[in-house]
């Protein structure tokens, strides 16, 4: 994917843009975002990062698309860093995902459903080969019913997977690729069969052009 820029929070005279201020880990992580290659179905576009939780931060939201063009699912994905490392954490770095995805209606009476959905992020850390800590999160579902006017409007469960957990190194365009196998999971797609090699994100067409968002300009 093209570049990430990342944000220095909680001190307006320093200079995200300045590499000197950017402590090397980080940088390193920004430049793993940047070199990293997602499945074409994945549009992608920076967003402002979260300005209080951590003094260093990126983030990204995403979209899928399925072959025709219909967007099956959306997400977020954000990196914090604190250099002096936070309790809770268990470490300097935190990334945090959400997806949303509409299923079929008939998954909303499914008691299963949460768990099966949790286990879509446990097993893709799992074969990503990346080792986590603290992994936590929620998943939800709602099912939407029309009434009235809307009556013929067919039901329609919506799904939101929350889940964060602590990188142990700053190889963190591994943990991208998971959150954007996660998105492809939740909205339906099939994986990519072996021997298929991913192609460059594209920019998301939801966030174009948007206020506050940035194409994608990884890195200091």
């Amino acid at each position: 994917m093209a570049g990430v820029t990342g944000d220095r929070t909680g001190d307006s005279r320093r200079d995200p843009q300045d590499p000197r201020q950017v402590p090397a880990p980080f940088a390193a992580a920004l430049a793993s975002l940047r070199e990293r290659r997602l499945r074409g179905e994945v549009h992608l576009a920076e967003i402002p990062g979260p300005t209080r939780v951590a003094p260093f931060s990126v983030a990204l939201e995403g979209e899928v698309t399925a072959p025709d063009g219909e967007e099956v699912a959306t997400g977020r994905f954000v990196v914090l860093h604190d250099p002096e490392g936070q309790e809770t954490w268990q470490g300097t770095f935190r990334v945090v995902t959400l997806v949303r995805a509409t299923l079929e209606p008939e998954l909303a009476a499914d008691p299963l459903l949460a768990d099966v959905a949790w286990t879509w992020v446990t097993e893709s850390l799992s074969a990503a080969g990346t080792d986590v800590l603290a992994t936590g999160g929620t998943v939800t579902r709602v099912l939407s019913q029309s009434f009235g006017a809307l009556a013929a409007t067919p039901d329609a469960v919506d799904l939101e997977i929350r889940a964060s957990w602590t990188p142990t190194d700053t190889d963190l365009g591994v943990h991208l690729a998971v959150w954007a196998d996660l998105m492809a999971t939740a909205g339906g797609l099939p994986p990519l069969p072996d021997g298929v090699a991913s192609l460059p994100s594209r920019p998301s067409r939801r966030g174009q052009p948007r206020p506050g968002s940035r194409p994608h300009t990884v890195g200091p």
